[in-house]
């Protein structure tokens, strides 16, 4: 399976996901406040783009960020439990 292809049917086409449904759906122990804390101090990291240059505006992750995120974490808990079952 392709992430891309399985979060563009999730996301009905977007390109750019809202914040909010990301922490939803995927975050969903974070607010998008605490998301982008998190973000901004590398705990998170992904790109988040602004939809303008005001602090105030639109937020999301780009489809393709999103689902390279999610194959990372996907391949880290393989690795993870590749190695405690030696």
């Amino acid at each position: 399976m392709n992430t891309n292809f399985l979060l563009m049917a999730q996301y009905e086409g977007k390109a750019i996901i809202p914040l909010e449904d990301v922490c939803r759906d995927y975050f969903s122990h974070l607010t998008p406040e605490k998301f982008l804390r998190k973000v901004m101090l590398r705990e998170i990291v992904i790109p988040v783009v602004r939809i303008e240059a005001s602090q105030k505006c639109a937020k999301g992750i780009h489809l393709s960020d999103l689902a390279s995120y999610l194959d990372a974490r996907v391949s880290d808990a393989r690795k993870e439990c590749a190695a405690l079952n030696r």
